[in-house]
């Protein structure tokens, strides 16, 4: 063997082995290095995410108790709007049955007088007072009953008033329901001492 051949097998420029020692990681694949700072990355980023979302949270949050109160103010106005309008039904059927209380005045004078015992005049009499039956309109003041002032309108008074009660009615009062549609018009006179009337106003538990 020459000296060429033997210097070309121990030149460590052209040596295998040596090539294999000392190269690197290849180029397509990561290091430990790298990986380590593709974790620590992913770390930080999960805190400023969340953070981000944050005022996503808040802001949901805010409009859901808008429309929590929206809705609330809502049903309160329904409610509001219900009541007024019953009130108003009322009102004017209040206002109604008040203007027709003559008719049952001139009723009551012709049953006195005997003119509503028979004939046509009976039979509409009764369909009209059927009406305000239906309607819940209900006469008060009678003679005896213990005079209230909250619903009797005393146009003549006898006595010491001790014991006040009705003497006699000129007009009767008229309710519809708990509200009082009329007072009755009464004389008041004084009733046994000691003794209460058996019966009361419209007023009277």
């Amino acid at each position: 063997m020459g000296a060429d051949d033997t210097d070309q097998v121990n030149d460590p420029a052209v040596d295998p082995a040596a090539e294999e020692t000392f190269a690197g990681p290849s180029a397509g694949e990561p290091s430990a290095a790298d990986d380590g700072a593709a974790t620590d990355d992913t770390a930080a980023d999960a805190p400023a995410a969340e953070q981000a979302r944050e005022p996503e949270k808040d802001e949901l949050a805010e409009r859901t108790a808008d429309l929590q109160r929206l809705s609330a103010e809502f049903a309160n106005y329904r409610r509001r709007v219900a009541r007024d309008k019953q009130a108003d039904i009322e009102n004017a059927k209040a206002s109604v049955l008040s203007e027709l209380l003559p008719v049952l005045d001139d009723l009551d004078r012709a049953r006195q007088h005997g003119d509503l015992e028979s004939g046509p005049l009976k039979s509409v009499a009764d369909k009209l007072e059927g009406v305000f039956t239906a309607q819940g309109v209900a006469s008060f003041g009678a003679e005896g009953d213990a005079f209230d002032p909250a619903v009797h309108e005393a146009v003549q008074h006898e006595g010491d008033g001790s014991n006040p009660v009705i003497g006699s009615v000129f007009r009767k009062g008229y309710t519809a329901g708990d509200r009082v549609l009329r007072t009755a018009m009464v004389a008041v006179v004084d009733g046994p001492t000691g003794t209460e009337s058996a019966t009361d106003g419209p007023n009277s538990a």
